[in-house]
């Protein structure tokens, strides 16, 4: 199911925001300040971002802008909401990387149309296939190959490897990757990481050299080996 994070200080349009994205068949998961919603963000990543300029922490222009020099949060959809209605107002949040804008007060079905467009947008630019060295994952599929041959993996062992793929040269800690595959963040439980990277390895064969451990915090698909 899509997620959706509402970042919204107003309990009223919050809550209407959030109503009226779940009876559309969205997950939502809603914040009233800018810390908390950096607190979720290390947990998962969601599909896009609803978010005020005015909040009581942070001002919005710059959480885009964070957003933008993160690389697993620069390309995340995000929704600007204001009451500010000038041009230079909305120039402003577009330029800091906003993606589009809806000025206060709205309808819902304008939220709800402009939601629609923009994840469209983007889940259709979506990388359908990933490459490494010889292996390949294509996601439509949902196959992988190494050499041109076909691998059989369980569920769990092809979303550890895709997501692997998707954050390839980036160091995932086995926290996060527990959070991101197992959705859960108990500590003791990330054994599992190691046991399916090991299996993930040996069912690669030669190729399963390109996931390298990083001691003491995770695991690293590298781009080239």
């Amino acid at each position: 199911m899509t997620l959706i994070y509402v970042v919204e200080d107003d309990d009223n349009i919050r809550e209407i925001e959030t109503i009226a994205l779940k009876n559309s068949n969205y997950e939502v998961e809603a914040f009233d300040n800018a810390k908390d919603f950096y607190k979720k963000l290390e947990e998962k990543i969601p599909d896009l971002v609803l978010l005020d300029i005015m909040l009581p922490d942070k001002d919005g222009y710059e959480i885009i802008r964070d957003l933008r020099k993160k690389e697993e949060t620069r390309r995340l959809p995000v929704i600007m909401v204001t009451a500010k209605s000038t041009e230079m107002d909305m120039v402003k949040g577009l330029d800091d990387g906003a993606d589009d804008y809806i000025k206060k007060p709205f309808s819902i079905m304008e939220l709800l149309s402009r939601v629609k467009a923009l994840l469209r947008r983007t889940q259709d630019s979506k990388p359908k296939q990933y490459q490494i060295g010889s292996v390949v994952l294509n996601h439509e599929k949902r196959k992988v190959k190494v050499d041109g041959e076909e691998v059989e993996m369980t569920f769990k062992e092809y979303e550890l490897l895709r997501y692997l793929m998707m954050n390839s040269g980036i160091v995932l800690s086995r926290e996060a990757i527990m959070r991101q595959v197992w959705e859960t963040d108990f500590e003791g439980e990330s054994r599992t990481v190691d046991v399916h990277i090991k299996t993930l390895r040996k069912k690669l064969g030669d190729s399963g050299k390109i996931i390298r451990t990083v001691r003491n915090v995770g695991y690293i698909i590298e781009k080239t080996v």
